[in-house]
């Protein structure tokens, strides 16, 4: 990296050679105001300097802070910038740099979106007191520290989705032994109450609560079966059946709610090729989204949709339809980003998950407004036909 030296360098104008002066254009000649103080030589000799520099540079006027010389380079990047032509204005347009330091400023230019480095040193030509600026341009640099900040959020993403799943490993495991002996207390009272005639409403309401608690338990195993460690198993399914199954699951949610499911998938459309827990797991999010996304709605608008199409691409496009508030258009910005939520007790990576597993599908996760309010969550899933 080239710096200027931290002492006084001086440029003599006695023996510059005679090279020719590069022809200038009438407003770069009115913009360098302060060449007419230097010599024609010692101007000569000190352009022919600063274009063998690398790197962007100009000599300021340490009294009149104008500028004095700059090679190409300088031109090329900091001509756009209004004032540049001045030492003062070209600082305040470059927010954070400053002229009377000797510790290097990094600077963003806004008009290129480049990132320089700035240094500054004295230089003296002819007798005349110059402050002399190169600019190192460190983009690349710049962009290969924020590839590496994306990389480790990555990988703490990562890090805490393992342990997430072993949280629920764990609790799966656990919840499964206490609901099994609520089922077979429950199974054991409906014997009784059967054999001794009992009330038909107490048999009813065990009736019911047996069948929660089995319903409790078929969630804990669909739990365990996602997290557990295993290779994906991607077959031909019904799409059918596996809105099916998730509906049901949140059916009881649904009802406390008040909300209308429509479901919208014709007989004919084509098996997909798909893992059925992963995708179950999907669709379940998005339906508890969307639910989620009505609470504050009146009742009479709460209305949820579940449709399924074949694409113009031939791919399975699954579409889920709320009629919430919907999302700005900064919310729209960060919607799948790790750890972004819009909830308030939200982890933020139920979305990232989704998109990871239809990625691995080969397909896609999207978002989109829903015409008269609300959104649409959607992803796509190939076709099994012609699938090994």
């Amino acid at each position: 990296m080239h710096r200027a030296a931290a002492g006084m360098t001086t440029v003599r104008a006695g023996r510059a050679p005679a090279a020719p002066r590069r022809a200038r254009s009438d407003k770069a000649a009115a913009a360098l105001t302060e060449t007419a103080a230097l010599p024609e030589t010692a101007l000569v000799a000190l352009e022919q300097i600063l274009d063998a520099v690398p790197f962007a540079c100009a000599a300021f006027a340490r009294d009149s802070a104008g500028l004095v010389a700059a090679n190409q380079r300088f031109r090329d990047d900091f001509a756009a910038i209004p004032g540049h032509a001045h030492r003062d204005r070209l600082l305040e347009s470059l927010h954070g740099a400053e002229a009377d330091t000797a510790e290097p400023r990094e600077v963003h230019v806004a008009h290129s979106g480049r990132w320089y480095t700035l240094h500054w040193s004295d230089l003296e030509v002819d007798g005349r007191a110059l402050a002399l600026l190169t600019a190192v341009d460190i983009s690349e640099r710049i962009e290969t520290l924020d590839t590496h900040k994306s990389q480790q959020e990555k990988l703490l993403f990562t890090s805490r989705l393992m342990s997430v799943g072993e949280m629920a490993a764990t609790l799966a495991h656990e919840l499964n032994q206490p609901l099994a002996a609520i089922i077979n207390y429950l199974n054991g009272s409906l014997r009784l109450v059967d054999q001794a005639g009992g009330p038909v409403q107490v048999e009813r309401a065990l009736l019911a609560a047996r069948t929660q608690a089995e319903h409790a338990s078929a969630v804990i195993s669909r739990v365990r079966e996602f997290v557990r460690a295993r290779e994906p198993r991607r077959d031909a399914h019904d799409l059918s059946a596996i809105a099916a199954t998730v509906l049901e699951l949140l059916r009881l949610e649904a009802e406390r709610l008040q909300l209308r499911i429509d479901v919208a998938l014709a007989p004919t459309l084509p098996a997909v090729y798909a893992d059925r827990v992963m995708i179950e797991q999907v669709l379940l999010n998005l339906v508890k989204n969307a639910i989620e996304a009505m609470r504050e709605t009146t009742a009479a608008r709460r209305e949820l949709r579940v449709e399924g199409r074949v694409n113009l691409d031939g791919q399975i496009e699954v579409r889920v339809s709320d009629r919430g508030a919907g999302l700005s258009s900064a919310e729209q910005d960060q919607l799948f980003s790790p750890f972004f939520t819009t909830k308030i007790d939200g982890l933020g990576i139920g979305l990232a998950i989704c998109r990871s597993i239809i990625e691995y599908h080969e397909g896609r996760l999207f978002f989109e407004p829903r015409e008269g309010g609300g959104s649409v969550f959607g992803f796509t899933l190939p076709r099994a036909e012609g699938r090994a």
